[in-house]
C-alpha cells in the first residue's frame, strides 16, 4: 500500500473528512466531527510520513519496530509515526487506520454519533 492508497482508505471511512493545514504545520489531517484519527506530513523532508493513534499495547509493539517511532508532540497520547508505509502489509495498515478511526468516533458525544449515523444512512 502506498500513501495515496492509504489516504483513499482514510477518506472512505464513515464520516471522514480531509483537512489540509498549511505552513508551518504542513499536514493533511483526517478527522471525524473534529476528532482526528490520522495525519500525513506534506512537506519535505518528512513528506508523506503517516501518523495515527493506537492502543497502549500497540504503541509499545509498534515503536519497537524499525520504521516506526512515537509521533512528535503526540507520542505521549499513543500516536505513532510510520516513516515508510510501503514496508507494512496493506491489511495491517488498514486495521490500524480503522482502529484509530473507531477511537475517534468513540470520543464523540452521543449527539455527534447520532448525527453521524443519520448522515451515513
Amino acid at each position: 500500500m502506498n500513501t495515496q492508497q492509504l489516504q483513499d482508505h482514510c477518506a472512505a471511512l464513515p464520516g471522514a473528512q480531509a483537512v489540509p493545514h498549511g505552513a508551518p504545520a504542513n499536514i493533511l489531517v483526517y478527522e471525524v466531527q473534529g476528532k482526528k484519527f490520522a495525519y500525513f506530513k506534506t512537506s519535505a523532508p518528512e513528506q508523506w510520513r503517516f501518523s495515527l493513534r493506537v492502543s497502549a499495547d500497540r504503541f509499545v509493539e509498534l515503536t519497537g519496530m524499525p520504521g516506526v517511532k512515537p509521533a512528535r508532540y503526540m507520542g505521549r497520547f499513543h500516536w505513532v509515526t510510520i516513516v515508510d508505509v510501503a514496508r507494512f502489509p496493506a491489511d495491517y495498515l488498514a486495521e490500524l487506520v480503522q482502529d484509530s478511526h473507531a477511537r475517534a468516533v468513540a470520543k464523540l458525544t452521543r449527539a455527534q454519533r447520532a448525527m453521524l449515523d443519520v448522515l451515513l444512512n
